[in-house]
């Protein structure tokens, strides 16, 4: 096991390079979280209307000094991202992925009295962006999202500086809630995506609790403060992009979810592949329940985590 965690914690510090500026950025994210710093937002918020085929591809003419677009997504593009079949999650297995989730231990992270997942990102991150396509797939396996708003990453922040991977088509999971039997899912958005010139940052949206920074705090600092930083009941970590976000480059919302359902495409060979060893740690703080999600290939993607 010990060879194992090594060899996948070199492969995350290869994805590093292409991270620099991602956790330079999370390292002030966290230090301001912790003093509790207010900052004042100073942003117009642009709506558009996403629709199945265009959605959000007005986006790339964003200015530095306002949000990347945010709206309301189709039913017909939710439907599609929160109900890949199973045996389509099965094809792809463990997919094109460059981590998966490592073991940890600690006391068991539990709320309401069941498992907790933990998600801590940002909705400038464009990791995160990438990261949250997998994430909504895995867990719509254990129950069900309302509230999913599509948004873009960052193009640039408040100092003018450009974000790797810009403008790339994601969701939110800031005022969205989760209903699960099975589990406790608990999002974190530190940051909006609207560039604040007076930080040079971006503009504050969600704050952590004493106890989700003490998380933070134990298990981020080998990762130098990276995000997305999910927390498995204190079992399983995954910190920064599971795949590279650039597979998602250049497509819209609905392509994206259209493509969930093409076990060959790149897309869904990256997004699903990370699903799947989400949904196997998922399934190891659930006892394998319910069995429509823990299948025998996710379960036989836990003995690798």
């Amino acid at each position: 096991m010990a060879g194992q965690n090594d060899n996948r914690r070199a492969r995350l510090a290869a994805q590093r390079d292409a991270q620099d500026r991602e956790q330079a950025r999370a390292r002030n994210r966290r230090l301001l979280l912790a003093g509790g710093a207010i900052v004042v937002v100073v942003a117009v918020v642009l709506a558009f209307v996403l629709t199945s085929g265009h959605g959000g591809s007005s986006g790339s003419s964003a200015s530095s000094t306002a949000p990347p677009p945010r709206g309301t997504a189709s039913s017909s593009v939710l439907d599609q991202l929160t109900s890949v079949p199973a045996a389509t999650l099965d094809q792809v297995g463990a997919g094109q992925t460059s981590t998966i989730p490592t073991s940890i231990s600690g006391t068991a992270l539990t709320s309401g009295g069941k498992p907790e997942v933990l998600y801590i990102g940002a909705e400038y991150c464009p990791y995160c962006a990438a990261e949250r396509w997998a994430v909504i797939v895995a867990l719509s396996r254990f129950g069900s999202f309302s509230g999913l708003a599509p948004i873009r990453s960052a193009a640039k922040d408040g100092a003018g500086n450009a974000e790797p991977y810009p403008l790339t088509p994601t969701w939110t999971f800031a005022k969205s809630t989760y209903t699960s039997k099975y589990l406790t899912f608990t999002p974190v958005e530190g940051y909006t995506n609207v560039p604040d010139a007076a930080t040079g940052f971006y503009t504050t949206l969600q704050t952590l609790t004493a106890a989700q920074q003490a998380l933070l705090n134990k298990y981020d600092a080998a990762y130098q403060g990276a995000i997305p930083f999910i927390d498995y009941g204190n079992r399983f970590l995954s910190v920064g992009a599971s795949y590279n976000p650039a597979v998602l480059s250049g497509l819209t919302w609905a392509e994206i979810a259209a493509d969930l359902h093409n076990q060959a495409s790149p897309v869904a060979k990256a997004v699903l592949g990370t699903a799947n060893y989400a949904t196997a740690a998922v399934c190891a703080l659930t006892s394998d329940q319910p069995a429509s999600a823990c299948t025998s290939v996710v379960r036989a993607l836990q003995a690798k985590i």
